[in-house]
């Protein structure tokens, strides 16, 4: 045993990358089902929750990093699934929109995920699930 670490079961990154895997073991296969990234999944939710945003904060709510941004926001404007417009005062600024067919694909996966977190639930309580995620909003901001 290492002298300069904890085990990695009380390692907190180790441990929440392994609970964030488990958790999508059970999502992917409805993601890869319609042919989407986990990233992009995350920009048609943050799009759907808040409406219409510039790149910049929808990179930081979805937590990627510009570079895949620029790329996950191409292959989604291909497929239709968001539009991109300028600005309405800086023209050297876009604004990224949810279009009806990435709603409609937000509509159809949306019970998938919502059963996936209804069994999380089940397993752990409702209580304590909150009690986890406002720890973790905690943590976000340390």
């Amino acid at each position: 045993m290492s002298k300069f670490f904890a085990k990695t079961e009380e390692s907190l990154p180790i441990m929440l990358l392994r609970a964030r895997e488990a958790l999508m073991k059970r999502i992917r296969p409805y993601l890869t089902k319609h042919e989407l990234s986990e990233q992009q999944w995350r920009v048609l939710r943050v799009l759907d929750e808040v409406g219409p945003l510039e790149p910049t904060e929808l990179g930081d709510r979805c937590v990627v990093l510009t570079p895949s941004l620029t790329r996950i926001l191409a292959i989604l404007e291909k497929r239709a699934m968001i539009r991109r417009e300028r600005h309405p005062t800086d023209k050297r600024k876009q604004i990224i929109h949810l279009t009806k067919a990435g709603q409609d694909l937000i509509a159809i996966i949306a019970p998938e995920a919502r059963k996936i977190y209804e069994e999380l639930e089940e397993a752990f309580g409702k209580p304590q699930l909150i009690n986890l995620l406002n720890k973790l909003s905690k943590l976000s901001d340390f």
